[in-house]
């Protein structure tokens, strides 16, 4: 199999940490890929036409795309080990999903920063994205310190590499500021040596 794939992509990291937990990081050939919404740089069209990573190609040829996607697939594969068996699994997939809508906004942000020129950036836009993170940390904060302290899955390990990604890009914003559990969880968690060997760089 291929991973398409970017060292800063948290999206990717998602993908990488599920394989460095499970065991399956030598079945899979990282292929380095990047570009942005104005130019597909060598994203891996043929795999995913809406031209994002991660992309996963199978031994067959065929792609599956999207992190939640072949998150699923990945850990199917390894026997199920990181998304856990009902009602937990209903709570581990939102924590997933609320990472991802984190991730979303902050890449928008970024976005907004980095493409739109300096002259047609809207601030109030970029300020309603963190607006969007902010509720999403204090609810981590607040509602999710039970599961993220309980047996590994999936939704801890998205909600890290969103942490990690809003250090790595929006460092300025200090999102440990009130939410001493949740910077203390994160700190706890990056020392797991799956978190330490995907750092973002770059």
């Amino acid at each position: 199999m291929r991973l398409f794939h970017s060292p800063t992509t948290p999206f990717g990291r998602k993908v990488v940490l599920l394989l460095l937990e499970t065991g399956q990081q030598d079945d899979v050939e990282i292929v380095t890929a990047g570009g942005s919404p104005l130019d597909s740089g060598n994203m891996p069209l043929a795999q995913n036409p809406l031209g994002k990573i991660p992309a996963l190609e199978l031994d067959d040829g065929t792609a599956l795309y999207d992190s939640r996607v072949i998150c699923r697939y990945l850990d199917d594969r390894a026997g199920g080990r990181l998304y856990p068996e009902k009602p937990r699994l209903w709570r581990t997939l939102t924590l997933e999903a609320t990472a991802d809508g984190m991730l979303d906004a902050a890449v928008l942000m970024l976005y907004e920063s980095r493409i739109r020129p300096e002259e047609k950036r809207f601030e109030s836009w970029v300020e309603g994205q963190w607006a969007k993170i902010a509720r999403a940390l204090d609810m981590l904060e607040t509602q999710w310190h039970d599961h993220l302290n309980g047996p590994l899955d999936m939704g801890q390990l998205a909600v890290a590499s969103a942490l990690s990604y809003l250090d790595f890009r929006h460092g300025q914003r200090a999102w440990r500021i009130g939410r001493p559990a949740l910077a203390e969880w994160h700190a706890t968690f990056s020392l797991r040596d799956s978190m330490k060997v995907t750092e973002p760089v770059g």
